[in-house]
Order: C-alpha cells, then structure tokens, then sequence
C-alpha cells in the first residue's frame, strides 16, 4: 500500500496548482503544460467524485480518500515519466489532506497524511479566490473562500513548503507562474 501513494524518482520540475476549489486551477494547469509543451496531471478527485455522483449521487466520504489519494499519485508517476522538463500537478496529497481534515473533524488517513508530507514539490502556486465561484455538482463552499484559502496558506507554511501566491486575472496568474517556473528551469 505505501508504494502506492509514494513519488517516484524524477528528472522534472514538479509544481503543484494549490488552493480552494473554483480558484482557476485546472484552468492554470492546461495553459501552463501548453506553455512548455510538457504535461499536466489532472485532478483525480474530480473525476472519482464526478463518477460517484452520477452513478450512486453521493459525495465524497472518508472511506474514498485513499482511493483518491492512489489514484493522483498513480496518475503523477506516470505523467512524470512523460517529461524531463516541468511537470504540473492541479494537485497533490497535501490537498488531499487538507481537504479531509476541513470537511472530516480534523481527521486524516495516517498513510495519506504520511505521504502528503514526504512527497515533495519544487514550487506550489496558491491560487487566489479573486475569480468568480462557479457552481457543480462538487463544489459546495461558495461563502468560505477566504477561510479557505488561509487554511490552503498556513498548511504551506507548517509544512515549509516553496510556495507563491497567484493573483490577479487570468493573464496575470499565468504570467506569473511562468517567471516562477522559468526561474525553476534556470537554477537546473
């Protein structure tokens, strides 16, 4: 089981797109992999909980986390055999983790909870909560996008994760996270 929710070695710049739910982070993602011409790893929840819902209409319980968690990191170590240069991550175990300690009593599977702490990234971009909420069938925080966000923060800090808030339009979010990323590529 540990195998299964641990990073394997690689040659790339891993980033991760970080934060609350509807802050334009898969958005970020696709147009980022585009820029480099490298590959994104999508959100595994999003597709696990979507099927869910069509299929049971059930949301998110305790006991799909660890199949979720797998499932982001299978996707990971295979997407990150696919290049050598960047690879963007629309998220990680460590939002995995905040995302079951915020909507399950501050409880987090040991081994999701293990693994969220030692995979590692070289750059999380933290996206900010200034571009409109949009409803689904998943999303369902559309008042506490400020709280959020600061858990998404102090979770960085606690872990003294390399991070770098997002701000801004569109336009200006991507800009951003390209000097980041090019700044990443230069010091290789």
């Amino acid at each position: 089981m540990e195998k299964d929710l641990k990073q394997t070695e690689s040659n790339c710049i891993k980033v991760v797109l970080f934060g609350p739910e509807s802050t334009g982070k898969t958005t970020l993602a696709k147009k980022l992999a585009r820029h480099y011409n490298s590959v994104w790893v999508r959100e595994y929840a999003r597709e696990y909980l979507q099927n869910k819902w069509n299929n049971q209409r059930k949301t998110c319980e305790p006991k799909d986390l660890l199949e979720i968690a797998k499932g982001q990191i299978r996707l990971e170590n295979e997407l990150s055999k696919k290049t050598n240069s960047v690879l963007i991550c629309d998220t990680d175990l460590l939002e995995t983790k905040v995302y079951s300690e915020t909507y399950y009593s501050d409880t987090c599977d040991p081994m999701i909870e293990k693994y969220a702490i030692e995979n590692s990234y070289d750059m999380y971009f933290l996206t900010y909560i200034d571009v409109p909420w949009v409803k689904d069938d998943l999303r369902d925080k559309p008042n506490e996008r400020l709280e959020s966000f600061n858990i998404f923060e102090r979770t960085l800090i606690k872990y003294n994760r390399p991070y770098f808030v997002l701000k801004g339009s569109k336009k200006e979010k991507l800009k951003k996270a390209i000097n980041c990323i090019d700044n990443l590529l230069k010091k290789t």
